[in-house]
């Protein structure tokens, strides 16, 4: 049975990119927190879980995902939820004291946020995260391929809707 110190050290340690991912996924503060919660409060709840884990970091974005993906089937269809991800942008980006980088930062919000989740999922994991392609399908629990795929998409889509503004502060 694992102890407190090991959930306190997982928490530490993974616990803001979780954040960053959950708030990404969801698109809400207050959805984040809890599925956050959630996360720690089944582990502490079954510790067990971690029995066998090769990599800890790939399990609770799994975890998380999961929780995510729970979180919008209790709240009605995907179409109600995608939505509201259209109605809020929410940024993880800092403020940025020079007026181009926060322009770019805003439209990046913008773009991501734009993105289906299944591709935004797989461009915040591939680069805000550092996963390899192989961590994300893991993650995610869809083929290697897929997670390629939906990474180019995105990519390609960000790309087209922040040229223009890169154009511009260039």
């Amino acid at each position: 049975m694992r102890r407190e110190p090991e959930l306190e050290r997982l928490y530490d340690e993974h616990a803001q990119s979780l954040y960053a991912f959950l708030l990404n996924f969801t698109r809400d503060k207050s959805d984040t927190h809890d599925l956050l919660q959630e996360v720690f409060v089944k582990l502490a709840r079954q510790p067990e879980l971690l029995g066998g884990v090769r990599d800890e970091r790939a399990f609770l974005i799994r975890l998380a995902h999961n929780a995510a993906i729970d979180l919008i089937r209790r709240r009605g269809t995907r179409e109600r939820v995608k939505d509201n991800f259209a109605a809020e942008t929410i940024s993880s980006f800092a403020l940025a004291n020079d007026p181009d980088e926060q322009a770019f930062r805003t439209g990046l919000a913008g773009a991501l946020a734009e993105l289906p989740p299944d591709q935004r999922a797989v461009v915040h994991l591939k680069l805000w995260e550092g996963l390899t392609f192989e961590q994300i399908a893991a993650a995610l629990d869809i083929p290697q391929n897929t997670a390629a795929s939906r990474y180019r998409y995105g990519l390609d889509k960000l790309r087209d809707r922040l040229r223009p503004l890169y154009e511009e502060i260039k």
